[in-house]
């Protein structure tokens, strides 16, 4: 059995997708969704979905260890980020070497580091008059958006389009491809 942990700090859409995409497979078990937004709407997805959920603060993130100890204790085999925004810290990263991923809005490196997500990212495309956007599946390391590369696709950005409008095209393509990368990482293990 292959055990998921799930880090999300927003809607937590890409998270249930996930979850929906591994439920029917006896092998997979998506273990925790943990946030650290108590408001996040990922909490309500994730009891719907009947998955344990952690909520926890930025100094127990930060200045503890409890983190990385309950997801050893769980026999987590891949971390996933899922619109978490938070910086993954050292320790975590060196406990879990390439089983860390995370879903950046945009074909890094473009349009990636500290305070580029969601509409941030979307505007900035917009502004910038892209001709393409996209999505980008990455390792995590200790820095936003620098890891190595697992897979990218993208999309046209017209120059009509809103950055609302790229919103709705990169969701689509999150939700058509980040499940099915998860799988493909975890099968790697």
């Amino acid at each position: 059995m292959k055990r998921i942990a799930i880090f999300a700090s927003g809607s937590g859409s890409n998270a249930e997708k996930i979850a929906e995409y591994f439920a029917p497979n006896p092998d997979v078990e998506i273990s925790l969704i943990l946030t650290n937004n108590p408001q996040a709407g990922v909490i309500q997805r994730a009891r719907k979905l009947h998955l344990p959920v952690v909520v926890f603060d930025r100094k127990s993130f930060y200045e503890t260890n409890r983190i990385l100890q309950l997801l050893q204790n769980q026999h987590i085999d891949l971390v996933v980020l899922a619109g978490f925004m938070m910086l993954i810290p050292e320790a975590l990263v060196a406990a879990f070497p390439n089983r860390i991923i995370n879903i950046h809005p945009a074909l890094l490196p473009k349009f990636g580091g500290k305070g580029m997500y969601g509409d941030f990212v979307h505007e900035a495309v917009v502004a910038a008059s892209e001709v393409e956007s996209g999505i980008t599946i990455h390792y995590v390391n200790e820095r936003y958006d620098e890891g190595v590369i697992i897979f990218q696709a993208s999309c046209p950005v017209e120059p009509t389009d809103t950055a609302a409008n790229v919103a709705h095209k990169i969701h689509a393509l999150e939700h058509q491809h980040y499940p099915r990368v998860v799988e493909e990482v975890l099968n790697s293990l």
